[in-house]
């Protein structure tokens, strides 16, 4: 099927009421989710906030928003002829056509009538008397099931209100992962962009050519890779549609949940060699030469400083100009510690005679005013549109957001205040037959090919609860001593890496109050899949049934 334009069909609620699961979020692992629990013959319903599918591909809908895994990759691999069904356009496809696709696998799984759409979790209570989860919504409807699963997305939190006067401003004040459906005319605008992480990247690169004027206000510099996106015809898809047995059994088993893996240890290698390695995959134009270049570019300062360098280099010969150079090139973290964008045409922009760099690094933005934005030392910036790409309270937040209560009335955002802790990632502690999905200490919450990791944990879930019911049991939930075992276990392995000594997203640093703690397991895809199949294949050791 060829990208076109979807219109989504109307839906009939399910009403309030029991059932046998619960499951938060329409988007990738929500999707998947709740066609595997149907299939068990389990009684289902999904909740959705967005009025349809798609989880973070609904949502975001900011000019510039596209893949930065190759289609074919991000991808679903529980059906083949889902897989052979939908052609891509490109390597990279923009938003519209991700959120059509999207559509294409909810309609062909026959999905769409499992959801409630435009409802939003208010809070999820666990009735010890029952063993059965109660969720309330914003509808003021009521559900209860056996079990709970959320997959509300890694990056679905977003950090909207953060300074002081936003409300004041006369302009349209809008944050990127809540660009309306309708577009915004920028043409003849004055536009400020807050934040030059991935998302502000995609939407600086794409509107510098639509406004009059386009102030960008730079704290944090990230490194780049120049994207490379060939259209596809129908020989690429042929290519792509006949490896499906290949992928389908590579990806859950790299490093990173992509088809590619590290080329080979950092000291076999000479300088030169490394050198012609790093130049050949960085002129492939994808995510290679973070994710599967060498493996010592986490945990190695000697490596790390040589790949840094080397892209500070290209960086370098790209922006040419010293004050570009000292403003946009980072100096002090190393390249991979933060997350890396791809870019198309992105240094550029600041060669525009239409853009200005504003350097809000030691002269931070105060507040908003009915002009525009203010800055510390009094300069007021007058601006038409501000767009917020100030990213998310990740991992965590789009869970501390609903009013979780385990047992005892435990609150799930007051446990993670003081400290983050998951086992694998799929459940906590106090919090029986509840599972979740890109929630911290897995892959999933970042260092992961979403799809890759998202189904790996669906999987494993859908297992889990089928051996519950299979046994007869009413609960499961991991208990106190197995969670200290995977915090252990996965602080061990951070602990020896670069990123836990990076201010950043991945460790929470950008949420004031946040307890520190590296929010993805960095161990790897694959092995983190080993010892989540261990775990099965234990009976499910260390979680408490009854």
């Amino acid at each position: 099927m060829t990208a076109t334009a979807y219109a989504s069909p109307s839906v009939v609620n399910k009403p309030s009421g029991s059932y046998d699961a619960i499951v938060i979020g329409a988007g990738v692992a929500g999707l998947y989710q709740v066609h595997r629990l149907r299939d068990l013959g389990l009684n289902v319903i999904g909740l959705e906030t967005g009025s349809g599918v798609g989880g973070t591909w609904y949502w975001n809908r900011y000019p510039g928003c596209r893949f930065d895994s190759e289609s074919y990759i991000y991808q679903y691999w529980f059906s083949q002829d889902v897989y052979e069904s939908w052609t891509w356009s490109e390597r990279f496809p923009a938003q519209p056509e991700i959120e059509r696709w999207m559509n294409f696998v909810a309609d062909r799984c026959d999905l769409r009538k499992e959801f409630n759409f435009n409802t939003t979790v208010k809070s999820a209570v666990y009735d010890e008397t029952k063993s059965r989860w109660v969720v309330t919504t914003d509808r003021g409807s009521t559900f209860d099931a056996k079990y709970l699963v959320t997959c509300c997305g890694m990056l679905s939190a977003p950090l909207s209100e953060i300074f002081p006067g936003q409300s004041s401003f006369k302009g349209k004040l809008v944050h990127t992962s809540r660009w309306p459906k309708e577009s915004i005319d920028l043409n003849g605008k004055r536009v400020g962009v807050i934040g030059i992480g991935a998302t502000g990247i995609q939407v600086i690169q794409t509107i510098a050519s639509q406004c009059k004027h386009l102030k960008i206000f730079v704290r944090t510099p990230q490194y780049i890779i120049p994207m490379k996106n060939p259209k596809y015809g129908p020989a690429e898809a042929a290519w792509y549609k006949g490896r499906f047995d290949e992928l389908k059994e590579t990806v859950p088993n790299t490093f990173t949940g992509f088809e590619y893996d590290f080329v080979g240890a950092w000291e076999d290698h000479s300088p030169e060699q490394r050198r012609e390695v790093m130049e050949r995959i960085w002129n492939e134009g994808s995510l290679r030469l973070w994710l599967a270049s060498y493996g010592e570019i986490f945990s190695d300062e000697k490596a790390s400083d040589e790949i840094s360098d080397f892209v500070r280099e290209k960086m370098q010969e790209r922006l040419k100009d010293p004050r570009l150079c000292d403003l946009l090139i980072p100096k002090d973290y190393g390249f991979g510690t933060h997350r890396v964008p791809l870019e198309s045409g992105y240094l550029e922009v600041y060669h525009r005679a239409n853009v200005e760099a504003i350097s809000v690094r030691d002269n931070p933005i105060q507040c908003m005013t009915p002009e525009g934005i203010q800055l510390a030392n009094g300069d007021v910036h007058e601006l038409d549109v501000i767009i917020m790409a100030t990213g998310f309270d990740a991992g965590s937040g789009a869970l501390t957001r609903i009013d979780i209560r385990g047992r005892g009335g435990r609150s799930l955002k007051e446990d993670w205040g003081r400290d983050i802790r998951t086992a694998l990632g799929m459940q906590v502690h106090g919090y029986p037959n509840m599972f979740t999905t890109g929630a911290p200490l897995a892959p999933s919450a970042a260092l992961c090919n979403m799809t890759t990791c998202l189904q790996q944990q669906v999987d494993w879930i859908t297992n889990c609860i089928d051996h519950v019911e299979q046994s007869g049991m009413n609960v499961i939930e991991v208990t106190k001593e197995k969670e200290d075992e995977w915090v252990a276990h996965h602080d061990e392995i951070a602990n020896g890496t670069l990123v836990v000594k990076t201010n950043s997203w991945y460790m929470g640093s950008n949420v004031d109050g946040k307890p520190r703690r590296l929010l993805s397991y960095i161990g790897g895809v694959g092995p983190y899949k080993k010892k989540c199949d261990e775990v099965t294949e234990s009976g499910y050791a260390g979680f408490a049934k009854r």
